[in-house]
């Protein structure tokens, strides 16, 4: 089974095209320099902080702004967090910590209120199905013929005859239970 999974490549090469393992001198000048101007500006992107106005209040504004400028904030601020942390200012700490950990999207907290709105509506599911419990008991049909003491008594005896369970049930030495008797007396009809 092991011998069949494929191993990792044994050098960087094979996860890397070699287009991108040659230095920029060997490349295309016109590549060279779009590779040279993103990187230059990969790094003027992280080497500046972001203002403090974009980062004032950020915890208010941040469920009112337009997600594209909720991604392009987000974007600013993990580029600044890949250089020391350090460099980074209060404002871009505390605004980075707030965006990945803080109450909002999924996180936020429930309205208020809505704790006793959830136990109303469930209060009110309890008592619907009380409503539908009984009037389906009161509909229904007499308890059988089985359901009363006379005849579990008689059911515990025939089982003391058949010698049904003698380890621990009725026809056990010593029992002291119920044995099948669950059921108050037979009820007299009136005839």
């Amino acid at each position: 089974m092991l011998r069949s999974l494929t191993r990792a490549p044994p050098s960087s090469s094979a996860l890397f095209p070699r287009s991108i393992q040659t230095p920029t001198r060997f490349v295309k000048p016109s590549v060279a320099c779009q590779y040279s101007t993103q990187t230059q500006q990969k790094r003027a992107a992280s080497a500046h902080a972001i203002s403090n106005p974009t980062l004032a209040g950020i915890e208010k504004r941040w469920e009112a702004m337009p997600p594209q400028e909720q991604a392009d904030l987000w974007m600013a601020l993990r580029d600044r967090m890949h250089v020391d942390w350090h460099e980074l200012t209060l404002q871009e700490k505390k605004a980075a910590y707030w965006i990945a950990f803080g109450p909002h999207g999924p996180r936020s907290l429930p309205p208020p209120g809505e704790g006793w709105r959830i136990f109303n509506l469930t209060m009110l599911g309890v008592g619907v199905s009380f409503v539908f419990f009984l009037l389906i008991r009161t509909q229904a049909r007499p308890a059988p013929g089985t359901m009363n003491k006379e005849y579990q008594e008689m059911t515990n005896e025939y089982l003391k005859a058949q010698n049904t369970e003698p380890i621990s049930g009725v026809s056990s030495e010593g029992y002291k239970g119920k044995g099948q008797v669950q059921s108050g007396p037979k009820q007299k009809t009136k005839d």
